[in-house]
């Protein structure tokens, strides 16, 4: 066989990239995207077949003189992915193939204390159960967490229940029971990422998290911008607009449940608020609390990041809906050129869960590909 072995370990990932992106997809459209001759694209898929990461199936119609092209596809027993979801009631995990395919998913009540031995149990049990159905092995886990994270670890905003799910130690002993590798992410960026899969025109957006602690991701020509700068880093402790309160006090679930109880607001649960008829002469000032701190938040991000589109989501989007007409007049007044921002329906527990799989194929995949290339 011709070429250098580093060559090879190259044509070769590069084939597996071509169909794990766009499979089922014929030879000819894997030698158009790789830009390899028909004979090495035809020896890295024999060897991709050996290996159990590609199949043949079915076939396209007439091509040269009468020969059919057959389709490949990645056979579900090249392994699985799991994105999970941490919130504060519920707990989604996903199972997807290497392709991205949805193989089942769950969504649980989320456990109650616990220290990182049980918990780490209680989740592993769970992804055990979920996973039954998938074939091969775990390639990947990625679990988000309504928390903010930097370098890996929990800032002091994120939610004291979820703690735990950013301690090194919870994910050194997740890995070890899943005997998988395990990343950790913000329930933004997995949000985010959700969004950016389904619509391919996305450029720059932000995306603010309005669920037990206000959290925040963006993105920068489709990418998830993985690193935060100091302003928003913190963003929940900026200034709201409204007296001493910041955004993360009326744009968290826990925050503005604090804030209308203190205003005479009889709430055990936030989501009364939009839910449940409300009788207390100051519900308009916390709507317009809210309103502003929503006016607030978009202009600080267009101001510095200046997106092309804010999306809201999460626990408080039905409020956010709801004043939405007012803060777009509002920022249309008071910024030169206002983003398009709109809220994005979610499903509880597996959107997220959804979007940390996607982040999980793509950590899989690569792992794939430098597996090849160290061989």
């Amino acid at each position: 066989m011709g070429g250098s072995p580093a060559a090879r370990g190259y044509n070769k990932a590069a084939v597996l990239d071509a169909v794990l992106s766009e499979a089922p997809l014929t030879r000819s459209r894997v030698i158009e995207l790789t830009r390899l001759s028909q004979a090495t694209v035809s020896r890295k898929v024999d060897e991709l077949r050996l290996d159990g990461f590609v199949v043949e199936q079915g076939v396209d119609e007439m091509v040269g003189r009468g020969r059919r092209s057959t389709y490949l596809d990645v056979p579900r027993t090249a392994g699985h992915i799991v994105g999970i979801a941490f919130g504060a009631q519920t707990t989604g995990v996903l199972v997807t193939d290497l392709r991205g395919r949805e193989i089942t998913h769950a969504v649980v009540p989320s456990i109650e204390g616990g220290d990182i031995e049980s918990t780490v149990e209680w989740l592993a049990d769970l992804v055990g159960e979920t996973t039954e159905s998938a074939e091969g092995p775990l390639r990947q886990v990625v679990a988000a967490v309504p928390g903010r994270l930097r370098n890996g670890s929990a800032v002091h905003t994120t939610p004291e229940p979820r703690q735990i799910f950013l301690d090194s130690r919870f994910k050194n002993a997740l890995q070890d029971r899943l005997k998988a590798p395990v990343q950790l992410d913000s329930d933004a960026n997995a949000s985010l990422r959700g969004i950016l899969k389904d619509d391919a025109h996305i450029g720059n957006a932000a995306l603010f998290m309005l669920s037990s602690a206000l959290n925040f991701a963006s993105c920068t020509d489709h990418q998830i911008s993985q690193g935060r700068t100091p302003a928003f880093g913190d963003l929940g402790v900026l200034s709201s607009g409204v007296g001493s309160e910041t955004l993360d006090g009326l744009l968290s679930g826990k925050g503005l449940l604090r804030f209308a109880q203190a205003r005479g607001l009889e709430l055990e649960r936030i989501d009364a608020l939009w839910s449940e008829p409300q009788e207390a002469p100051s519900l308009p000032e916390v709507v317009e609390a809210f309103t502003t701190a929503i006016v607030t938040a978009v202009s600080a991000v267009a101001v510095t990041l200046d997106p092309e589109s804010v999306y809201f989501v999460g626990r408080l989007s039905p409020l956010a809906e709801e004043v939405l007409p007012e803060a777009r007049r509002r920022l249309e007044q008071s910024l030169p050129s206002a983003p398009e921002i709109r809220v994005v329906p979610q499903v509880i527990g597996l959107s997220v869960a959804r979007g940390a799989a996607y982040a999980g194929q793509a950590l899989g995949q690569a792992r794939l590909r430098d597996g090849i290339l160290g061989a």
